[in-house]
C-alpha cells in the first residue's frame, strides 16, 4: 500500500510540481488549496504525512495545524515563506514535526518526508515501559504518565524523552537529541531541541517533585535525572 501525502497549499503550481515529483517516488499524492476541508480529508484519506503551507488565505497554516492536532498525530511538515524564525518555533510548539522554508530543494523535502515516515512507523506491540521515580513512558502508545495523569506526546517529544530516560544522569548533546528525535536525514536547528525540551518541561512542572527532572548541561545539551526532588 502506498503512503499518502496530503499537500495543503494555495499555490496550484507548487502543488502540481510536488505532486508530480512525489508520485515519481511511489507516493499517492492528494491536494487541497486551503485548510477548509483539512479535517474531512484527514478522516477520509488517512494520510501518512501532511505538507502544510503556513501562509494561506482564510485559515492560515497554524490554524489548520491546530485543527489537525485535535484529530490526529499524523506527521506534519510546515512550509513557510517567512524569514522570521518565530513562525517556525510557534509551529513546532503547536505540534508540527518539521518545517522547511521556501524556496526549498525537492530532494530535501523528500528526505524530510522519508525521515518523518520512519519516525512515525508502527512499532512492534508490547514494547513495555520506561519507568523512573514516578514517571512512566509507554513505548507502544508513546504516552507519558505521571501519577494518575497521562499525556499524549508527539513523535519527536517521545523520541527525545525516551532517549533521555534510557540514559539517566548522562548528558546527551543537542546533536544526539536531534538525530534521535528527528532522524539523521532531517535538517533542523538546535533551537528545535530546545522547543521540545521546553514542552516536556511544561508537563513535568505540573507535578511536584518532577519540575527539575530534565536538566540543562550548559554549552552541551540535556540530561534526565533518575531521581525526583
Amino acid at each position: 500500500m502506498k503512503d499518502v501525502v496530503l499537500i495543503i497549499d494555495d499555490d496550484l503550481k507548487l502543488r502540481k510540481m510536488l505532486g508530480d515529483y512525489l508520485a515519481g517516488y511511489g507516493y499517492e499524492v492528494r491536494e487541497l488549496p486551503d485548510g477548509g476541508e483539512a479535517a474531512k480529508a484527514l478522516e477520509q484519506l488517512r494520510p501518512s504525512v501532511v505538507i502544510l503551507d503556513i501562509m494561506m488565505p482564510g485559515k492560515d497554516g497554524l490554524e489548520v495545524l491546530a485543527d489537525i492536532r485535535r484529530a490526529s498525530t499524523v506527521p506534519v511538515i510546515m512550509l513557510t515563506a517567512k524569514g522570521d524564525p518565530m513562525d517556525r518555533v510557534v509551529g513546532l510548539e503547536m505540534g508540527a514535526d518539521d518545517y522547511l522554508p521556501k524556496p526549498f530543494n525537492l530532494r530535501e523535502l523528500l528526505a524530510r518526508i522519508r525521515a518523518a515516515l520512519r519516525r512515525h512507523a508502527p512499532e512492534a506491540p508490547n514494547k513495555g515501559r520506561l519507568k523512573s521515580g514516578g514517571i512512566s513512558l509507554d513505548l507502544s502508545l508513546e504516552t507519558l504518565t505521571i501519577g494518575t495523569t497521562r499525556y499524549e506526546l508527539s513523535t519527536v517529544e517521545f523520541n527525545v524523552l525516551s532517549a533521555l530516560m534510557r540514559n539517566p544522569d548522562i548528558p546527551l548533546s543537542r546533536d544526539a537529541l536531534l538525530n534521535l528525535g528527528w532522524g539523521e536525514d532531517a535538517v533542523v536547528s538546535d533551537r528545535s531541541v530546545d522547543v521540545h525540551i521546553s514542552k516536556l518541561r511544561s508537563i513535568l512542572k505540573q507535578h511536584h517533585g518532577h519540575e527539575k527532572r530534565i536538566k540543562t548541561v550548559w554549552g552541551f545539551g540535556y540530561k534526565f535525572s533518575s531521581k525526583s526532588t
